[in-house]
């Protein structure tokens, strides 16, 4: 395990437990390490700081230990069991007749930066961010058959996009790595059922951050015109629906996202003529569509900036997305608008939402401010692990 030296006074972000060390910090040369290496990383003063893997890029190393420690199968072991206790401990039970979807491990939240694994009805789907969790992926496979046991019959890495190309280009052909599943994989959340596809779709294959945020969405939803967004599967109009929505409207320009929001009001209320999809561009929709219709809105667009250059192009893209929506909906009306942009934070979002509000002339209440749920752990050391922001807004005019 190589050491590595920081500049002068660069210690301070990891002697408060920020997890990320970046390049213009480190003094020492990097041109021999291999993406993924683990190393040590000290200050200029040689105080030891934390243990890391490194990876090319301006976050050169993802800190996964500020002890120091041996970093072995048992290490590892404990993170992922000390995760599961977690979601344990807050009621979140992979044996629940009413959701057996939930997220076991949450990157940072979990203090296993570049890691993400979700758990789809006794499936397992592994994301990697970072090479040097990736390359740990058999190891986390074996830890997750002993720990999960009977509660566990695949798993399946779904790194393709997240990764370089040379990382995946050949493990594609071997994804799954334990057991055997076919999509698209049913679960239920909450007593609804969702078809998941984690080969094709989005993230893992479903939006599981938003399960608070739609059952809130649910209790506004009786008796109102509903239009929703990025519909992905369709998990917004589902909750809607099943609180009496007088109508519901999914726009999504995936069509294999608009099959799969029809597929999943189908299974859960039949054919329905409360629900009509719409293969559309979500701007040129909200455009053309008629003005004083909708009585909610729901915008959960995906993330519009992944990296720190983006944000400007990012705001603008958020505040021209709210105003459009303001502008057509229904006053009084209700807006549930979001953003998973992870360099968007907390107080930009509500500037973005003030500067939409201010462009449309309209009057705005906040009834909520909402996160991420429970299973989507916030470190408190690393505020960029709170990515999900979303405003409840009541509009008038």
């Amino acid at each position: 395990m190589k050491n590595i030296y920081l500049k002068s006074s660069k210690e301070w972000s990891l002697i408060r437990q920020h997890p990320w060390v970046f390049s213009g910090a480190i003094k020492t040369e990097l041109t021999k390490l291999q993406e993924g290496e683990i190393v040590k990383i000290y200050s200029n003063n040689n105080q030891f700081l934390g243990i890391g893997h490194y990876q090319i890029g301006s976050i050169a190393i993802r800190i996964f230990s500020f002890q120091d420690v041996e970093i072995d199968y048992n290490f590892w072991r404990q993170k992922i069991n000390a995760a599961l206790e977690y979601r344990k401990i807050l009621s979140i039970n992979i044996s629940a007749e009413r959701n057996n979807v939930y997220r076991i491990i949450h990157g940072e939240g979990d203090s296993m930066p570049g890691f993400v694994c979700d758990y789809y009805n006794k499936v397992a789907v592994l994301q990697f961010h970072s090479v040097g969790m990736f390359l740990l992926k058999d190891t986390f496979a074996q830890i997750l058959t002993e720990l999960l046991g009977n509660d566990l019959i695949a798993i399946y890495d779904k790194s393709d996009k997240t990764l370089p190309f040379k990382y995946t280009a050949e493990d594609n052909k071997n994804a799954l790595l334990y057991g055997n599943v076919e999509t698209p994989h049913k679960v239920t959340e909450n007593n609804l059922d969702f078809l998941i596809d984690f080969q094709e779709g989005q993230k893992t294959g479903f939006f599981i951050d938003q399960r608070q945020n739609r059952c809130l969405l649910a209790e506004y939803s009786k008796n109102k015109n509903v239009l929703n967004t990025f519909c992905y599967t369709g998990a917004f109009s589902v909750y809607a629906i099943n609180n009496q929505a007088n109508i519901v409207h999914s726009v999504d320009s995936s069509k294999k996202a608009i099959e799969l929001t029809e597929q999943n009001v189908e299974i859960n209320f039949g054919k329905t003529a409360k629900h009509t999809a719409f293969l559309s561009d979500v701007f040129t929709y909200i455009e053309q569509m008629q003005s004083n219709f909708y009585d909610l809105i729901i915008l959960d667009p995906p993330a519009f900036a992944k990296h720190l250059n983006a944000i400007e192009k990012a705001t603008k893209g958020y505040i021209n997305l709210n105003y459009k929506a303001l502008l057509k909906i229904k006053t009084p009306g209700i807006l549930f608008t979001f953003s998973c942009s992870q360099v968007i934070l907390k107080e930009d979002f509500r500037k973005i939402i003030l500067e939409a509000a201010v462009l449309a002339k309209k009057r705005i209440k906040i009834i909520h401010q909402i996160s991420q749920p429970i299973d989507h752990p916030i470190n408190i050391y690393h505020p960029e692990s709170e990515y999900l922001k979303g405003l409840i807004l009541y509009v008038e005019d």
